[in-house]
């Protein structure tokens, strides 16, 4: 475990890249498989980035012991779990009561949101459109297009557009099933929250207590660390709040991080198995430094434009991309692998696919590295 004495001269002690890497992997469940169940997880991790509707799965695939698609799918077909817009006005899947909780928290950057569509509603009340759309998806769960029109009969010089994302902003929207289940498809179609679990929202936790819940997931981690994560702002004065009840360290570049006193800091030496993640995995999302995962030549290859993909990590690290082809898992690592390492890689990518797809033949083949 990682030293949390201060030094003589009351600095924080460092946390150098790796220690921060381990602590962050052991938290996000990367370091062993964790024996937990998919809700217990999807609870502990704060929600799983679901822009897509496979990410969420093998998210969860490359996290927890005995872990079966169906997990999550059942979670999603019993109303324990749903899609929501939350954090950094993204998809997740959270469990049902997060989303009655974590959504009321982001709620005010929902609203500031709309201030990038004000032109286009010009002239409209929302508050009535709030109410009208609430009247609509709640009658019959609705596609954003379905939204679209019926609220441009009620504004006809409006921005179509801009009245659809209105309405997602000032109503906790969630897509019902079939879309989400694993092996299923289906259109988007929304409803609200409180219509689709049966029970009212939950008033806005405390900002603090979801600091607590950042940091088990996420730490150690400094205040623009949560900010970035929560696309939200003024999150200062809570960690300060509870600056008597957590520690402190710094990180090379002298940032002050949070942590809980008993959080697991593993030694930076701790072996970190490789993992196949998703496009969009939180792992690589939730901090304002993503140096901790990501090496500096990496930065920008998980991204083009607007799309993510699929990543690998070696010894905890951003290492490469992945892609399933027809008969084929596809690695193609940024740098070159030594022996064991592609062993290791080899291996895991055999675990993964016997649990999201199993009874299915892919070969594994290296692509050639990728610049």
């Amino acid at each position: 475990m990682t030293n949390t004495k201060r030094s003589v001269t009351g600095t924080p002690p460092l946390l150098g890249v790796r220690a921060l890497n381990r602590a962050t992997l052991d938290r996000q469940l990367l370091l062993r498989p964790a024996r937990l169940s998919a809700a217990a997880a999807v609870e502990h991790l704060l929600g799983l980035q679901a822009q897509n509707v496979t990410p969420p799965y093998y998210a969860l695939a490359a996290r927890l012991d005995g872990f079966v698609p169906e997990d999550l799918s059942r979670l999603m077909a019993d109303r324990a779990a749903v899609r929501i817009v939350t954090m950094r006005s993204t998809l997740h899947t959270h469990t049902a009561d997060d989303c009655l909780t974590l959504r009321p928290l982001v709620q005010p950057a929902r609203d500031r949101e709309l201030v990038t569509f004000r032109k286009g509603l010009a002239g409209v009340d929302l508050e009535r459109l709030a109410a009208l759309a609430r009247d609509l998806v709640e009658t019959e769960p609705r596609t954003m297009a379905q939204l679209r029109e019926a609220l441009l009969r009620e504004w006809p010089e409006a921005d179509p557009q801009a009245l659809a994302v209105a309405a997602r902003c000032r109503l906790p929207l969630v897509q019902v099933t079939p879309r989400g289940l694993w092996g299923r498809s289906g259109q988007v179609r929304l409803t609200t929250a409180e219509h689709w679990l049966g029970r009212p929202a939950q008033p806005a936790p405390a900002p603090d207590a979801v600091v607590l819940r950042y940091l088990a997931a996420f730490g150690p981690a400094s205040v623009k660390d949560m900010q970035a994560w929560a696309g939200m702002t003024r999150l200062r004065d809570a960690f300060e709040r509870l600056r008597p009840r957590l520690v402190t360290f710094r990180d090379d570049s002298g940032v002050e991080l949070f942590d809980l006193p008993d959080a697991p800091r593993p030694d930076p030496d701790t072996p970190a198995p490789p993992r196949f993640l998703p496009e969009f995995d939180n792992l690589l999302l939730s901090h304002a430094d993503r140096g901790r995962v990501v090496p500096p030549a990496y930065r920008g290859r998980s991204w083009k434009g607007n799309m993510a993909y699929r990543t690998l990590l070696v010894d905890g690290f951003l290492a490469g991309l992945w892609r399933l082809e027809e008969d084929a898992l596809v690695i193609e690592p940024f740098g070159r692998l030594t022996r064991t390492q592609r062993d290791e890689v080899t291996a895991e990518g055999e675990r993964m696919l016997h649990v999201m797809h199993p009874g299915a033949a892919y070969d594994i083949r290296f692509g050639a590295v990728r610049t």
